[in-house]
């Protein structure tokens, strides 16, 4: 049983997985809910589901209230100047490719250069990809030192005067590192480029101020910060919006249609296309309060204390090899990604689900930047604020089962 306080909001946790109590290290991919997120969830459905913004009735005044506050307060929870700067999604994913091809494709010309980082996941990479295809342009990647930080010589020789867009993520879905986002807008601002920052892996970590950071536009999904899955959010400057085509054109995004044209809504609604996602938007606004009742402090605190603790007990083992854990602790996220020698990490992952420990194996939708580390998979244990050095300790005792299973120790 864990000895982590918070573990007791969260019900999944209280469970066993192969007769075993679950151990889940698989938070980079999506978190567990607290009952709190479960409440407002059915509250809205079982209390006052309807439409927004289409109704005079009360249960659609009501949707459309919890809906707009949602968005209010992922405003304040980010920092955004206006509420109508944010635009609600079904995740990450569909946030990029909104400014993939509502901005990029109408503002990318032959020749121009859109910059990434080999760290992005393909949600930030192979929309650029298209873009560069279809627009003519030229697709340029910032590379790592040797510790897997982006380069600061990469950055300063990778953006020039020809660099329309530079899209990084903050941090590291794999290596679990933060990038200096301010750093890397700055340079890309002084070369007249736009700035799209992948906050996937970021925002439910640690405070994130889009205004301090400077960025120009900035995605993340709620269910990586113990919302439902199938809400996103896309910030963007009020500007660079209102100039932009929508992504999706229907229902609720437009002011009128006659039959040969159509005049769009006003922010945020026009890249709100059809019936939205209101529970999911009750979901991540109690999301919002959990984290903050805890506060960003307890969140690091915890997630520092889990890594400090499990790399040591990790170099114990001679035949773990690990990725993007040489950097300094204050550049060092809850993500430890590692392989075991002469096991495929889909074999590690099996064994230790028998094991009731859920952690990823694979390439983590991050394919060139594998490729870049010489590397075809990892094994990725992801922390979060409910796991504690108990669940630590039940990883490497898998970790040795997994050698026994395969043989390879007695």
């Amino acid at each position: 049983m864990s000895s982590n306080k918070y573990i007791r909001d969260f019900p999944i946790l209280n469970q066993t997985m192969n007769g075993k109590p679950i151990v889940y290290l698989d938070n980079g991919a999506t978190t567990q809910k607290p009952d709190s997120v479960v409440r407002a969830i059915c509250g809205y459905y079982g209390g006052c589901n309807a439409n927004p913004h289409r109704g005079a009735y009360e249960l659609s005044v009501k949707a459309t209230d919890i809906y707009e506050s949602a968005r209010a307060k992922v405003a304040k929870f980010i920092n955004a100047e206006k509420p109508m700067e944010i635009i609600f999604t079904k995740n990450a994913t569909e946030s990029l490719n909104l400014v993939a091809y509502s901005y990029g494709l109408n503002n990318i010309n032959v020749g121009d250069e859109i910059v990434l980082t080999i760290l992005e996941h393909h949600s930030n990479l192979v929309p650029w990809q298209q873009v560069a295809k279809a627009k003519g342009a030229i697709l340029k990647y910032i590379y790592l030192d040797q510790d897997g930080n982006v380069n600061d010589e990469e950055i300063d020789s990778k953006i020039t005067e020809q660099t329309k867009i530079v899209a990084l993520t903050q941090v590291s879905n794999v290596l679990g590192l933060v990038n200096d986002v301010k750093k890397v807008a700055d340079k890309a601002h002084s070369v007249g480029a736009v700035v799209v920052v992948d906050g996937s892996q970021s925002v439910p970590h640690m405070k994130v101020d889009v205004k301090a950071l400077n960025v120009d536009f900035f995605a993340f999904s709620g269910h990586k910060m113990l919302a439902p899955m199938g809400i996103g959010v896309l910030y963007g400057k009020e500007k660079l919006l209102e100039d932009m085509t929508p992504f999706l054109t229907g229902g609720d995004m437009i002011e009128y249609v006659e039959e040969q044209t159509t005049t769009f809504a006003e922010l945020p609604s026009k890249f709100e296309a059809g019936t939205q996602n209101v529970g999911g938007a009750a979901g991540l606004s109690a999301a919002i309060d959990y984290i903050e009742k805890i506060g960003f402090d307890e969140i690091e605190r915890i997630e520092r204390e889990l890594v400090d603790y499990a790399l040591p007990r990790l170099r114990e083992l001679p035949y773990i090899e690990l990725y993007g854990c040489n950097s300094k602790k204050s550049n060092k996220t809850g993500i430890v990604t590692f392989n075991v020698k002469d096991v495929h990490p889909h074999d590690v992952a099996t064994i230790l689900d028998a094991e009731g420990v859920a952690i990823r194996a694979g390439h983590h939708c991050a394919q060139p930047l594998h490729r870049y580390l010489g590397i075809n998979s990892t094994c990725r244990a992801s922390f979060y604020l409910y796991n504690s050095t108990d669940d630590v300790d039940r990883l490497i005792e898998g970790l040795k089962k997994v050698r026994k299973v395969m043989h390879l120790d007695s």
